[in-house]
């Protein structure tokens, strides 16, 4: 009878090892590769005729039509602004600076799709000149790709004796459910790129009148960090392959998951460190 019991529980456990095996290998095969196209984005996330049109080719359609009729009204409301000035006696800004800050304001209005494109193409020549460092250095890929090879190499998943109940199978199902919630969280930056991308425009708009120009501080604030996740990510990356691992010592697996966990965090800690720079100098 005990026998019969033991032999159903090693039945049992035996499944269940396989069913994870087989998703872990699944997911390093086919999801996780895309990892590094989410994580470092370049100006190739604006190659895009759809996402062109809608941004506006020029100044007569798409996003840079609304913005530049609100321009429009910016002025109007001015020039109302002025009027009454002179009839209650209200110091307010004066015409001529107005009227130079709107142009200087209207042609950056009116290129930034031009100057997105350079923020991401300085931010992705940093991100890859960091990870081109350790490439140089540690002769190896500086990637998400190669970290999931690294990965397998020392926590088996081809294995017949792996076991998620072990402390290794502990440590590569902490690991994959990390890897796995990047893949979203990349996913929503990507996404969030595009989408402060589009409301450029409103955000320089916005720096005509003294009382708006807090929407461009945080539009900003919230661009700048999505940006710097990027090299963020590329320093850790480095941080992990330049550490020593083997598979028999317990210190390195421990480690590699502090190295995800840093991975998983970059988010948070690149969002307050902005939060707290703007604080100081900007605000």
């Amino acid at each position: 009878m005990e026998g019969n019991q033991t032999n159903i529980t090693n039945s049992i456990i035996s499944t269940i090892n396989s069913i994870f095996e087989t998703l872990f290998s699944s997911l390093d095969n086919s999801i996780y590769e895309a990892l590094d196209d989410l994580a470092f984005i370049d100006t190739n996330i604006l190659n895009n005729s759809t996402f062109e049109k809608i941004f506006g080719v020029n100044s007569s359609n798409g996003i840079l039509l609304i913005a530049n009729s609100l321009l429009i009204a910016f002025v109007i409301y001015y020039g109302i602004k002025l009027l009454y000035s002179y009839y209650m006696n209200i110091q307010i800004e004066r015409p001529y600076q107005f009227v130079f800050k709107t142009l200087i304001f209207a042609i950056a209005l009116n290129c930034s799709y031009f100057i997105c494109s350079q923020f991401l193409n300085i931010n992705s020549l940093l991100s890859s000149s960091i990870r081109s460092i350790g490439e140089n250095i540690l002769n190896t890929n500086i990637s998400f790709s190669e970290l999931i090879n690294r990965l397998n190499s020392i926590i088996s998943i081809e294995s017949s004796s792996f076991n998620i109940f072990s402390f290794d199978g502990l440590i590569k199902s902490f690991i994959s459910i990390g890897l796995f919630n990047l893949i979203f969280s990349y996913a929503l930056r990507y996404i969030l790129l595009k989408v402060f991308i589009l409301i450029t425009p409103f955000a320089i708009l916005t720096l005509i009148n003294n009382s708006t120009s807090w929407f461009f501080k945080s539009w900003f604030k919230c661009f700048l960090s999505l940006l710097l996740i990027q090299s963020f990510v590329s320093i850790i990356l480095l941080i992990i392959f330049s550490l020593d691992y083997n598979s028999s010592n317990i210190l390195s697996k421990l480690m590699y998951v502090g190295g995800m966990y840093a991975l998983i965090r970059a988010n948070s800690y690149i969002r307050q460190l902005i939060r707290r720079t703007f604080y100081r100098y900007i605000y």
